[in-house]
């Protein structure tokens, strides 16, 4: 069910937008108790990640800042957008921070992005692996790593590069999928021990 109606989203209606949909105008005041991404126009609700998942992206994180390189910087948890209709929150990104403005900017650009991480966890796997890369693809985002827990509880990144003429990912040439340890050149040089995030 959708109404027709116009104004910003609240507690009462947020769970029926116009028939246009939401845009980020109307909800990014939504004071919500759960944590939520936009899609399509519909407020979708986050699932509520375990431990390993929160300390995975951080150490992740982590790794990222300790090797970036000018001008890339690298955030967690916050919101991108990828037009007025799909606001999301990506595990991590590495983005430009240049030609933003930082005092004011709520969301990021997909423009400004060279990566996006997304850790995998139950309630995400299918958004993970099918929907936000072909979202971020069609976005010119030039890499995403997909991480994955294994039942041996390893972690495996599958790192994917950004096909121009397509604008669709496919396997990193050298190493598609990283296991141990994660060696890459790309959006920078990074070395990251998969081992060392998992566990005490």
């Amino acid at each position: 069910m959708t109404t027709r109606q116009q104004g910003p989203a609240n507690e009462d209606n947020w769970m029926f937008p116009p028939a246009d949909g939401w845009t980020f105008d109307q909800v990014k005041d939504l004071d919500l108790p759960f944590d939520w991404e936009l899609v399509d126009g519909w407020i979708v609700v986050k699932g509520r990640p375990k431990f390993w998942h929160n300390d995975v992206r951080e150490g992740i994180s982590d790794a990222l800042k300790a090797a970036r390189t000018k001008p890339y910087r690298v955030l967690s948890e916050q919101c991108v957008m990828v037009d007025e209709q799909n606001v999301v929150k990506p595990d991590v990104i590495v983005y430009d921070p240049r030609n933003l403005d930082y005092f004011e900017v709520e969301c990021i650009p997909t423009s400004h992005l060279t990566l996006v991480v997304e850790v995998v966890s139950p309630g995400s796997r299918r958004d993970d692996r099918v929907s936000k890369p072909a979202q971020f693809a069609a976005a010119k985002v030039p890499c995403y790593w997909r991480v994955e827990l294994g039942r041996d509880r390893k972690l495996a990144v599958h790192e994917y590069w950004l096909n121009a003429d397509t604008h669709s990912y496919f396997p990193a040439p050298l190493h598609p999928v990283h296991h141990g340890k994660l060696v890459t050149d790309v959006p920078f040089p990074v070395r990251i021990d998969l081992d060392a995030l998992v566990g005490f």
